[in-house]
C-alpha cells in the first residue's frame, strides 16, 4: 500500500506548476505587447512632392548632391547648427547646387520631464511637411527660435499648433493638436540608427563633423 501511494501523481503540485506556466506566459505576452506599442511607428503620413513619408525627409532643391540633415528640435546643438549653416544650406538648395533633405526625428524625450517634447515637436513638423511642405522651413525655424531648455517640460502641444498658425500652416493645426504623428520621429530615428543630432549625410555617406576632412567636405559643398 505504501508503495502504491508513493507512486501516484501529486495533482496539487502539477496544478500549481501548470498555473505558474500560464501566468508566466501571460506576463510574457503583456511585456511583448507593451514593448511593441512603445516602439510602433504609429500613423503613417502621406507623401507629397516635397515630403517622402517612407524616408521621413522633406526635400528642397534639385541639385546633383544630396545633403541630408537629421534634427531633433529639443537639441541645442541642432539649433546652433541651423544658426550657423541653415542659411547656406537653403541658398545652395535654392541655387540648384544641392538637394537638401531635412529629417525631423526624436531621440531626446528623456530631457522633457515625461512630456515627450522631442516626439511631439517632430510629429508637429511632420504634420506641416505633409499638409504645407512649402512652410516647413518657416515652421522649423520657429521651433528652434522657441526651443525650450533641456530638462524642462517643453512647449505644449497647443503652442506647437499656434506656431503652425503663425507661419500660415493652418492645414496642419488639427494634425498637431491630435498628435497624429507623435511616434513618427522616434521610429525614424530608430530606422536610420541615429544616436546623436545633428547627423549629416552627403549622398548617403554619414559625416563626422568633428573630423576636419568631413567638415571641409560639407562646407565646401554649400559654400
Amino acid at each position: 500500500m505504501a508503495a502504491a501511494k508513493s507512486s501516484s501523481p501529486n495533482w496539487f503540485v502539477i496544478g500549481v506548476s501548470a498555473a505558474v506556466v500560464v501566468v508566466l506566459a501571460v506576463l510574457a505576452f503583456v511585456v511583448v505587447s507593451l514593448n511593441n506599442q512603445a516602439t510602433a511607428p504609429g500613423a503613417a503620413p502621406e507623401s507629397n512632392d516635397s515630403f517622402n513619408s517612407e524616408t521621413g525627409s522633406i526635400s528642397f532643391g534639385d541639385g546633383e548632391d544630396t545633403v541630408a540633415v537629421f534634427v531633433d528640435f529639443q537639441c541645442p546643438v541642432c539649433k546652433s547648427f541651423e544658426d550657423q549653416f541653415g542659411p547656406a544650406l537653403e541658398a545652395a538648395a535654392a541655387d540648384g547646387r544641392i538637394t537638401l533633405e531635412y529629417h525631423p526625428i526624436a531621440i531626446l524625450d528623456r530631457f522633457s520631464q515625461g512630456t515627450e517634447y522631442s516626439s511631439r515637436s517632430a510629429g508637429a513638423a511632420v504634420c506641416v511637411a505633409e499638409s504645407n511642405p512649402d512652410l516647413y522651413l518657416d515652421y522649423a525655424k520657429t521651433l528652434f527660435e522657441n526651443q525650450p531648455q533641456e530638462n524642462s517640460s517643453g512647449l505644449t502641444t497647443d503652442q506647437l499648433a499656434d506656431f503652425a498658425t503663425q507661419v500660415g500652416a493652418t492645414d496642419a493645426v488639427s494634425c498637431i493638436t491630435d498628435e497624429t504623428y507623435r511616434k513618427f520621429g522616434a521610429a525614424q530615428a530608430k530606422s536610420n540608427e541615429i544616436g546623436g543630432t545633428p547627423t549629416v549625410e552627403i549622398n548617403g555617406e554619414r559625416l563626422n563633423l568633428q573630423d576636419q576632412a568631413d567638415l571641409k567636405k560639407f562646407t565646401d559643398l554649400i559654400s
